[in-house]
């Protein structure tokens, strides 16, 4: 009743401060990002693996801080170390990928845990888990600013070459294509994400800014040019709803954000198209009662 008796008296009043209209357009930035990469991140079926980079940032964000570096540069770091790891080990072993990935993201998490625990830091760890957009400094914002657009960058002028790559690896290499070096740039470009999206949603969610949006697009297209703008457009408008909302509700703003990408997918998933399930269920009956 609060929040909404708040949202009555004044409906702009999240926009009269400036952290939060820097916390809206990291969030936009952040969420074009991610909805980018995750279109090809769904078509390769890596969802897993964004998770597992995901959560195996967090020793390299420790380690860093202990020798003084940079905390993006140990977190990137980490996350790479996590991907080639993943691939040695599935070359050299008879298990299967998904499972490598479960041990190594796990085993990887869990050293991270330890360390934060045995060293005194200044860096909270809910921010780390949990994500800080409100709460973003000047150099934080600039430092997300230029890797996102980097990142963007890279994808958008690769997009043709990872397309192929991630539609099928084999026909990319009888093209002459460097399927090896593709999967490492997307591999790099996915650590990177990570990277900045940690800031703003944190280590728990962020999977969830790479899977939903191009879960949502590929549900309401056939076609991976209007899947990219689709799902620019969910991450976008969740970011800004989760953001806005959070204000009056005083709540997580990266737990807000997500849940707004989960109402998306909810309704794409009922009323997609081609794909709904209640479009499936009903068409069927109107189509017969026409032909009767």
């Amino acid at each position: 009743m609060k929040a909404l008796e708040l949202f009555l008296q004044n409906p702009l009043a999240p926009f009269h401060y400036s952290f939060m209209n820097e916390a809206l357009l990291v969030g936009a930035l952040v969420g074009t990002v991610c909805a980018v990469l995750s279109c090809f991140l769904v078509l390769k079926g890596w969802s897993l693996m964004g998770d597992a980079i995901s959560h195996a940032v967090l020793p390299g964000i420790v380690l860093a801080y202990m020798v003084g570096l940079p905390l993006a540069m140990g977190a990137f770091a980490s996350g790479l170390f996590c991907a080639v790891a993943t691939g040695f080990i599935k070359a050299n072993s008879r298990v299967k990928e998904d499972t490598v990935m479960g041990v190594v993201f796990t085993g990887l998490f869990a050293l991270g845990l330890v360390l934060f625990t045995q060293v005194k830091t200044e860096v909270h760890l809910n921010h780390i888990l949990f994500g800080s957009l409100l709460g973003l400094s000047q150099s934080q914002i600039i430092q997300t600013a230029v890797i996102g657009g980097f990142t963007l960058l890279v994808i958008l002028a690769l997009r043709k070459d990872l397309l192929l790559f991630c539609f099928d690896p084999g026909h990319a290499r009888s093209l002459g294509l460097n399927t090896t070096m593709l999967n490492y740039v997307l591999l790099s470009v996915l650590a990177l994400t990570i990277v900045i999206s940690l800031q703003a949603v944190g280590i728990i969610l962020v999977i969830a800014m790479l899977v939903t949006p191009g879960c949502v697009a590929l549900l309401l297209s056939d076609r991976f040019s209007q899947m990219l703008w689709i799902a620019v457009a969910s991450a976008v408008l969740s970011c800004v709803a989760g953001v806005y909302v959070s204000f009056f509700i005083d709540g997580a703003t990266g737990a807000c954000i997500v849940l707004a990408q989960g109402l998306q997918f909810f309704l794409a998933m009922l009323f997609a198209p081609k794909r709904g399930l209640l479009i499936r269920r009903f068409l069927p009956l109107k189509n017969s009662t026409a032909q009767t």
